[in-house]
């Protein structure tokens, strides 16, 4: 079932060539910490560009449950008057962030360090996923969380009334645990201080330097160490945020895809922890041209023109990874396209998305007709060529917007159509993915 209705199921078949511009929504991991520190703040923030899909705006009413005034002035424009580090009420019902791991793990961050108790909840692919990696960090604040066997929603997390500052060594690649431990972080006294082994996206950090934090990023033998002096004024801001590469890559490889494409992605954001899907598909022989390099709300961005092309296999360095982790199973569709093997190492972490996105892209290749080899911490796909996947196949979507979209941008390029059993779960993060694609030539329906 979709996390939000009834099951849609939808079908998509080879394609002409793909023309013209595709308008992506703004950036997802963007507009959930601008809502959240948008309500972290004293006063007023304007928000240009927010991605309206139901997991933001899941983020957003969650925001107006512990006190903060959340107003939409028009499309993608929303202001937020905050109530401050330290200002959150107990909400007066059950928090439901739908289908998103980022809200919910974020903004128990945020809670975790005020005297109030939140009880929060999801979809049931988000009810599925563990939450022990953000609450036994939070725990160190002196939070507790009570929730069902092994972690999971629905949960209770009770804040500290008395917070002290932690270190904490981030034990796996995670954006959405570090984010959590620095909005804790805020309201404790001190410094908190957060080392992670591997680099992930950090757009966090740069955000809470934005709105006033004192946030300092250092490289050693550790690791990244990142520390936060808390308890500040954080200051409203303006924010404009740039548009989703995570959600580009699906129309950027549709082209790619689609023998004859030529196609336009403005105002792609391509902060460096999150553009590694762009240098896979440039290792692959994909041809984008990155123009008009800018930086749009303290974020480097290009606009992107794609053409088709031959695709060969490649290895992708598994410390890539966390820089990319978001857009693997759309890279496994394109490499079932590619010349050769492609081989991607360092991803078990794909194991506790959505939904276990390595096996649900070998389950769903392997149905398309794609020789897969698949490990606890790996997948490798032996590559059929231009024209060689025979498709035909019905996919799991597992509640899933990224294996939907996926295998939806598969069957452009398949012998036989390609059919999703629902694909309600797309408008958790990218609403508007449908009608765009059609827009530019693709035969879904």
């Amino acid at each position: 079932m979709a996390g939000h209705g009834v099951p849609a199921p939808m079908r998509s078949t080879k394609s002409g060539p793909l023309t013209g511009t595709a308008e992506i929504p703004g950036d997802k991991s963007i507009s959930h910490r601008a809502l959240i520190l948008g309500a972290l703040s004293v006063g007023e923030t304007r928000i240009t560009g927010l991605l309206e899909g139901e997991d933001v705006l899941d983020t957003g009413r969650a925001m107006a449950a512990f006190g903060a005034t959340v107003e939409r002035l028009g499309e993608g424009e929303w202001r937020v008057a905050g109530v401050g580090v330290g200002g959150f009420r107990e909400p007066e019902d059950v928090i439901d962030c739908g289908n998103s791991g980022t809200g919910v793990r974020l903004i128990m961050g945020a809670v975790a360090t005020s005297d109030l108790t939140a009880v929060f909840t999801g979809d049931a692919s988000l009810r599925s996923r563990p939450m022990g990696r953000v609450t036994e960090p939070l725990a160190l604040f002196g939070a507790t969380a009570t929730g069902r066997r092994g972690g999971r929603l629905p949960l209770a997390l009770t804040g500290a009334a008395n917070p002290l500052p932690v270190t904490y060594r981030s034990p796996v690649p995670s954006a959405q645990v570090k984010s959590a431990v620095l909005f804790a972080g805020l309201n404790a006294p001190g410094i908190t201080t957060l080392i992670e082994r591997e680099a992930t996206r950090d757009h966090t950090e740069r955000m809470l330097t934005g709105f006033g934090a004192e946030v300092t990023t250092e490289i050693t033998e550790e690791g990244r160490v990142i520390t936060l002096r808390g308890q500040p004024e954080l200051r409203p801001q303006a924010i404009a945020v740039p548009r989703d590469p995570s959600s580009a890559a699906f129309p950027v490889a549709a082209a790619l895809l689609a023998e004859g494409s030529e196609v336009l992605v403005p105002g792609i954001g391509l902060n460096p922890t999150r553009a590694g899907f762009y240098d896979t598909m440039v290792e692959m022989g994909a041809d984008i041209a990155f123009e008009n390099r800018r930086d749009e709300g303290g974020e480097p961005a290009a606009d992107l023109r794609v053409r088709y092309g031959v695709l060969k296999g490649v290895e992708v360095p598994p410390e890539r990874a966390a820089s990319m982790i978001d857009e693997y199973p759309i890279l496994a569709a394109l490499a079932a396209t590619a010349e050769g093997r492609t081989v991607m190492r360092g991803v078990k972490e794909l194991r506790v998305k959505e939904s276990d996105r390595l096996d649900a892209m070998a389950r769903g290749l392997e149905a398309c007709g794609v020789r897969i080899e698949e490990g606890p911490d790996f997948l490798i796909v032996h590559g059929m060529g231009a024209d060689g996947v025979p498709g035909g196949a019905t996919v799991e979507s597992r509640l899933d917007h990224r294996i939907a979209m996926a295998f939806l941008c598969l069957g452009l390029a398949t012998r036989a159509p390609v059919t999703v059993d629902d694909a309600g779960p797309i408008a958790t993060s990218f609403p508007n993915f449908v009608p765009l694609m059609r827009g530019l030539g693709a035969e879904i329906g």
